[in-house]
């Protein structure tokens, strides 16, 4: 392929860049946005969260106040004295029992002057200082908080979750004021912890759902679009191939048109006197004596005219155009004509013709007197590929809308460096001849519509194929 070929497939690998990019673009935002929607439900998720603790603490705060610390402190005149069994089982039963629809994993209550836990799910923090911290400081003056434990350990590797995921709200445990809506002075802090652990959990798997979903759709569409690039690729390659040939093409048969009106030109200049040199020397054999060195010296000048003649005979043909008579004819006649007129040449050297029609040969319109040459020149050359005789096989068959004749020979075939300047006029490698007779088939064939081809044979020598149109095809 030239530069300019190059040069012309450039806008569309641009294309297949650009798409290229967009896919990975596309697939990095879809990949992004995945990561913004799990960021945005976990956000959701603490929110929701937030407020479900906050109105499970509103509700236990009203029942602990009522059930347990107005009874308590009317029987016992104080409220922090859980060591008592009675009251502890009490406060016990009043927590459980208001939480018991609510999806809460641990509560503890602390007392408001020493940060100590006087109540709690597990019996083992009963009596424990100082835990709250500072989100505890904050639910005695007034104001709720949240914090968010993740326990990540390798979970969080497989899953992108962490294992155990939990929200501890603090809220101040107020008394409640009869027939206001003020609350009261502050007795305690609230602290309820909630397992989001499966709810994280879930939103991982979202998360990754989204992922490989974008991953499968981007990868089929990869697919599908490297499939349509490779294929764009080969049209393209293709078509700068055709135009390469077509260009080629063009300029060979420019230099053969200017070859062809050179040749034209010279030959019908040496027609003339080379006639007058055949006749002349016609005319001196016939008056000198008839000596056996004057004959021959006669002799060679008139076989050497007629040679000439013959070599500006091919010329005259290769560069004219031919003119097509066309009628409708059989090719295993003009072959029988062929083999006729070759027949005294076929005795001397002992050629063997086999000739073979394997179907029953259809009439096709073409001119005859082309195709009698294309035919004689191609016998000639498979009789000069064995100068001591062998075996010439000729075969005609049929397919659909076609007929094709078939030539081989038993010589020494065709070298491959032979075979790529074959078509070239004036190319030969015989010691006599114009290296136009190939090219005269070609002209020929191609004019009746047909193809011609010339390759080595399946054990060994040359094989020549002519295939013509049955249907007259389209002539030049």
């Amino acid at each position: 392929m030239n530069p300019k070929d190059i040069e012309r497939t450039k806008p569309f690998k641009l294309v297949k860049y650009f798409t290229f990019s967009s896919l990975v673009v596309i697939l990095a935002g879809a990949l992004i946005l995945s990561t913004v929607i799990a960021h945005r439900a976990e956000t959701v998720l603490i929110k929701k969260s937030e407020d479900y603790a906050l109105l499970m603490a509103e509700n236990l705060n009203h029942q602990v106040f009522l059930q347990f610390i107005v009874p308590a402190a009317l029987k016992f005149g104080q409220v922090i004295q859980l060591r008592n069994k009675t009251l502890f089982k009490r406060l016990d039963k009043v927590v459980r029992s208001t939480l018991h629809s609510f999806n809460v994993e641990m509560v503890n209550i602390y007392d408001r002057k020493n940060n100590v836990i006087f109540y709690s799910f597990d019996k083992n923090l009963l009596g424990q200082e100082g835990r709250g911290g500072i989100d505890y400081q904050q639910a005695l003056n007034g104001k709720s908080s949240s914090r968010l434990i993740r326990r990540e350990g390798y979970w969080a590797l497989f899953t992108g979750a962490p294992k155990e995921s939990e929200l501890r709200t603090y809220v101040s445990l107020r008394a409640e004021k009869p027939l206001s809506d003020l609350d009261g002075p502050i007795l305690g802090v609230f602290e309820i912890v909630q397992d989001l652990s499966e709810d994280y959990q879930t939103i991982a798997h979202f998360k990754y759902r989204i992922m490989l979903t974008s991953v499968l759709i981007m990868g089929l569409l990869l697919i599908v679009l490297r499939y349509i690039v490779k294929k764009g690729e080969r049209i393209i390659q293709k078509r700068a191939a055709e135009q390469l040939l077509l260009r080629e093409e063009l300029n060979q048969a420019q230099r053969l048109a200017s070859l062809g009106e050179m040749v034209a030109a010279v030959s019908h200049e040496i027609r003339n006197p080379l006639g007058i040199i055949s006749s002349t020397a016609e005319l001196l054999r016939g008056k000198l004596t008839h000596t056996d060195t004057q004959d021959k010296l006669a002799d060679v000048i008139v076989q050497e005219a007629n040679r000439l003649n013959n070599i500006v005979t091919d010329f005259l043909d290769f560069a004219r155009p031919p003119t097509l008579n066309l009628m409708s004819c059989k090719v295993d006649e003009i072959l029988d004509n062929n083999l006729k007129h070759l027949a005294p040449e076929i005795s001397n050297k002992g050629y063997e013709i086999h000739k073979k029609l394997k179907t029953h040969i259809p009439e096709i319109q073409a001119d005859p007197g082309l195709l009698y040459q294309a035919f004689l020149n191609v016998l000639i050359n498979a009789m000069q590929a064995m100068p001591e005789g062998g075996k010439i096989f000729i075969e005609v068959s049929t397919r659909k809308n076609s007929l094709t004749t078939v030539f081989f020979d038993e010589g020494t075939g065709i070298s491959e460096q032979t075979l790529s300047k074959i078509w070239d006029p004036f190319f030969t490698t015989k010691d006599k001849g114009s290296g136009l007779g190939l090219p005269i088939v070609k002209k020929i064939i191609e004019g009746l519509g047909g193809t011609v081809n010339v390759e080595n044979g399946p054990e060994k020598g040359a094989q020549v194929t002519i295939t013509l149109p049955v249907d007259g095809g389209k002539h030049n």
